[in-house]
């Protein structure tokens, strides 16, 4: 029996004379240069010493994470959630050192707020010209965290997975941002930095993508024959203004 392939809408291409909006993950594009949360912290903890593989640090990390969403109060901020992340971690990890905890949140948030100061003054040129938003699986804090960083200001919408009830790359995620800034999938731009959630969620819908990456591997290419693949959200800065 031959196996149907789902149906997929036609990508368009982009033309930022016609566009009218952008939407951009949170966790690992703009706080960070293509690279999860997860395999940032994975870093940190190997660089204080922590023997441990990453098959295993997925599986606690994973489990951390899960246990944050939709537990956190709304109001609680990026410092806030970062140390209850790490503190899950670290004591699920089999260590009870505080002191260790407090300084993997402390480089994880240096490391997070440097880029998110820079990408604020692309979003802020960027917003000039086309309408913004930001749809992530997060925790139900999302909002109040892009208000503390700086980049509400240039955001039309805001959408966190725990708020709305679907996570990425269910195609109801985006469709709940498309609504909010009145585009359809044609007239919009995604940036992430997960294949699988980014990419293959905007391709889903009909979005044209951008896939933000340090280097793909050998077995990894983009999601579309055509995507742009960028290492920065800087290298963006010409092409969409």
């Amino acid at each position: 029996m031959s196996v149907v392939e789902p149906f997929r809408p036609p990508i368009p291409h982009w033309d930022k004379t016609t566009q009218a909006a952008v939407l951009f993950d949170f966790g690992g594009t703009l706080d960070a240069n293509g690279v999860a949360w997860k395999e940032r912290f994975f870093r940190l903890y190997r660089d204080e010493g922590i023997k441990i593989t990453s098959k295993c640090f997925d599986r606690v990390f994973y489990a951390a994470d899960d246990a944050l969403v939709g537990a956190v109060p709304a109001t609680l901020s990026l410092r806030g959630t970062v140390v209850r992340l790490v503190q899950s971690v670290t004591q699920a990890l089999g260590w009870r050192d505080l002191a260790l905890a407090e300084r993997i949140a402390q480089r994880f948030l240096k490391e997070s707020s440097d880029r998110l100061s820079t990408n604020a003054v692309l979003l802020s040129r960027l917003s000039r010209r086309y309408r913004l938003g930001v749809v992530s699986n997060f925790y139900g804090n999302l909002a109040v965290i892009c208000h503390e960083v700086g980049l509400t200001p240039f955001l039309t919408v805001v959408v966190d997975s725990a708020c709305v009830g679907c996570l990425k790359p269910d195609p109801r995620i985006f469709f709940r941002a498309l609504a909010e800034l009145r585009a359809v999938p044609a007239q919009a731009l995604f940036v992430g930095d997960s294949l699988r959630r980014d990419m293959a969620g905007a391709r889903a819908v009909g979005m044209p993508h951008v896939w933000l990456t340090t280097e793909p591997s050998l077995e990894e290419g983009p999601c579309c024959p055509d995507d742009r693949v960028v290492h920065t959200l800087d290298e963006l800065r010409e092409w969409l203004l």
